[in-house]
């Protein structure tokens, strides 16, 4: 990119805007005296922000991973005030060119200058927030090291001007093809939010939806409404939001949009004992998951682009044995994100199916618990109990076992570290290698200069992504009362379900006397999406002594059963708020779309919100433990991790918790990779199949990926060797 902030460059920026204010000052119309004021604004502005710029350019290099692999907050808003300041010029360049022409729209070029204006400001207030980070930090550290620093950093923050950010200028950091969906995403964002918090009729809500229309229209109300949303709405609002990717009209899109799969099920691991042997050959007991909410089962998705020997979607049918292929030597455990409280394996489907199919290895996604209602450590006591099951049960799931792959995004990556440590802990296999993608390694309002550009992320604003961590890390013990109340009044019925389950499964000896039949079931027992490798399947831990796992599949109807009573615990949110979104029964809650004097009604009690006290709920300090931060895991533990591959983006709010992870795992002498692609947003997975550079970014990850399997099965390879058309430097160079 050309060093937008160049003496030559800036200065060719203030001579046209001189001459445009000189040219205005003349107007006296409104909007010629708001084109003189905002051209004066950008000289002002610039003169402010060159100083600063130039600070942080002097000592960002001190922060990289190293020289080959440039990339921290403190050069992301380097990037950002040059690209800020490039399209300033743009724009003031076309005014200066087109200002006399008769169809130059005057009203509507003056909103785009004043809009350019007041970002570059707020990026100067953003400069000396990083000014001061740099005094709070050690050279080369992205985290200050007292704690009292995020209240501080928490009351700062309300001095930026966010509205700068999501307004006409929003995304401009981005690609040119991701920044036209991510408008559309924050209009659906707040236009839902008039849907959520309309209390009334059905017709009131309807002419929420209607109204929507006026964010895409009005970019500036647009942005009250976003930054309204993100200072004063709920978790239970972001849990919403995010859950639309789960209605049954996004969960069809795969199936029209991406590769089909031979084997799509869901399978639920019922909470049985499970041991493992350890590395010095001694069984250990796996404990249950139980922390905060009843013993429930774990629902897990098997996908896979071909059927294979031993695979459970394989048992019943015995029509197309020539089809099926011999087990896999590899397998990928996967945790999807959704920042600890929403989404499932069903929506990150977009690009799983597309690894199974490149990768050509069955992968499991885990479908762990959500908080708030199920805080930390349950989601992490799944995810690890399901990799110990998936340890001991890899070859029903069409593999041999051999070579063993963690991955995950956003907050499953985070789940994964958390599994490997654990497996340091119990001292029993561990994985061959881990994939993370923009994974967040310090769970606290911590501050970095990455984490404020949630100040201007579309997907990612600050108050989600503090309420995530807060909801995950230390929620409100009235909101963990209430869940554990509510599962305890159904847990002897869950109980009793898992007992029935388990009794289904159970398959007399008499069936099992030859030890070199596989475990079949009669195909007209089984429903037709089952015979398709598509359905549920309750599994029983106990194994023959062939090792094969013995199952037992009832009639649809019977399954059905069990299947409802089974998950009945696990899915009670997600139904929950499936069903508040469909059906737009919201809460007792209302926001004022006007910012700074926004109403949350609870019941009979007013709130007063301001602007002064908007984020006084998100202040939380946490402790250091290593399974919920892993940044903090001790030295020892940390050098016996298996190889990481580490995927961050640029502008991604966890890029400093990338780096900072990447250059502890390299001072301790880990095999350790870290790419950083340029242009993509946070969670850029999720939209591989609607934008071709996000689609790009999900083929790059595919070959970092392969890497890992690669090494795990004894073999070396290089991703710039598999994929030539990636840059080496930056990885994914986005299309201009």
């Amino acid at each position: 990119m050309e060093e937008a902030c160049d003496k030559s460059y800036v200065n060719e920026l203030i001579q046209i805007c001189g001459k445009n204010a000189e040219y205005y000052e003349k107007d006296e119309t409104e909007n010629g005296q708001r084109m003189y004021l905002a051209f004066l604004g950008i000289v002002d502005h610039v003169n402010t922000i060159l100083p600063l710029v130039a600070n942080i350019e002097k000592i960002m290099g001190l922060y990289d991973f190293d020289d080959q692999t440039p990339g921290n907050g403190y050069r992301s808003f380097v990037i950002i005030a040059q690209i800020s300041i490039k399209h300033a010029l743009q724009l003031c360049n076309y005014v200066a060119v087109n200002k006399d022409f008769i169809i130059f729209r005057k009203g509507l070029y003056v909103k785009e200058i004043e809009a350019i204006s007041h970002m570059i400001a707020s990026l100067a207030t953003c400069f000396k927030h990083l000014c001061t980070l740099v005094n709070w930090s050690e050279t080369g550290e992205l985290f200050p090291s007292a704690e009292h620093y995020s209240e501080v950093l928490l009351q700062q923050s309300d001095t930026v001007n966010q509205y700068a950010f999501y307004g006409r200028c929003l995304g401009i950091q981005f690609c040119q093809s991701v920044q036209p969906l991510l408008r559309m995403i924050a209009i659906f964002m707040a236009s839902f939010s008039e849907m959520y918090y309309n209390i009334g009729s059905f017709s009131a809500k309807a002419h929420g939806l209607y109204s929507g229309g006026k964010f895409l229209l009005d970019p500036e109300l647009r942005a009250q409404r976003i930054v309204n949303i993100s200072q004063h709405a709920n978790i239970d609002f972001c849990k919403a939001f995010w859950f639309l990717t789960e209605s049954e009209l996004m969960k069809k899109i795969p199936d029209f949009m991406c590769s089909a799969m031979a084997v799509n099920i869901e399978i639920q691991i019922p909470p049985e004992p499970l041991k493992i042997e350890n590395s010095l050959g001694v069984d250990i007991e796996i404990p249950i998951p139980s922390s905060h909410v009843p013993v429930s089962s774990i629902q897990v998705r098997l996908l896979s682009s071909t059927k294979r020997e031993g695979m459970i979607a394989v048992w019943s049918d015995t029509s197309k044995k020539n089809n099926i292929l011999p087990p896999s030597k590899s397998l990928i455990l996967h945790c999807h994100g959704g920042g600890f409280v929403a989404q499932s394996s069903k929506s990150h489907e977009v690009y799983l199916r597309e690894w199974a199919c490149i990768l050509d290895v069955p992968i499991v996604s885990v479908d762990y618990s959500l908080a708030p209602e199920a805080p930390f450590p349950r989601a992490l006591e799944e995810v690890f109990y399901s990799y110990c099951w998936v340890l001991k049960n890899s070859h029903i799931l069409g593999s041999t076992g051999e070579n063993i792959i963690l991955a995950g995004d956003s907050a499953g990556a985070n789940l994964i570290l958390g599994t490997a440590l654990k497996c340091i802990e119990y001292s029993i296999r561990k994985p061959n290698g881990l994939f993370l993608a923009y994974v967040p390694v310090i769970v606290s309002s911590t501050p970095s200069p990455s984490r404020l550009l949630c100040l201007m992320d579309p997907l990612l604003p600050i108050g989600f992504l503090l309420r995530c961590l807060k909801a995950y890390a230390c929620p409100d013990p009235i909101v963990i009362e209430k869940g554990e109340e509510n599962s305890e009044a159904e847990a002897s019925d869950l109980t009793e379900s898992v007992q029935n389950a388990c009794n289904l499964l159970q398959i007399d000896n008499k069936n099992n006397a030859s030890e070199t039949s596989q475990p079949t079931c009669s195909p007209d027992l089984i429903s037709g999406c089952e015979r398709n490798g598509h359905g549920n399947h309750f599994l029983d831990i106990t194994t023959d002594s062939n090792g094969s796992l013995p199952v037992s599949q009832a009639k649809s109807s019977e399954i059905e059963k069990a299947t409802e009573a089974t998950e009945k615990n696990y899915k009670n949110t997600f139904n929950s708020m499936r069903k508040k979104v469909t059906n737009l029964v919201v809460s007792t809650l209302r926001l004022d779309s006007k910012p700074g004097t926004g109403k949350v009604v609870n019941g009979n009690e007013p709130i007063k919100l301001s602007s002064s006290n908007s984020f006084k709920d998100l202040k939380f300090l946490v402790p250091k433990d290593p399974y919920l931060s892993p940044y903090w895991a001790s030295d020892d533990k940390l050098r016996q991790m298996p190889p990481i591959s580490i995927c961050s983006v640029e502008f991604d709010p966890c890029l400093d918790d990338c780096v900072m992870f990447a250059k502890k795992l390299k001072r301790l002498g880990n095999t350790v990779t870290l790419d950083i692609l340029s242009g993509l947003p946070h969670g850029f997975l999720n939209l591989s199949k609607i934008n071709k550079d996000a689609e790009k970014g999900s083929k790059f990850c595919i070959e970092r990926i392969k890497e890992l399997l690669s090494r795990g099965s004894g073999q070396s390879k290089n991703c710039s060797d598999v994929n030539e058309n990636l840059s080496p430097t930056n990885n994914v160079a986005c299309d201009s």
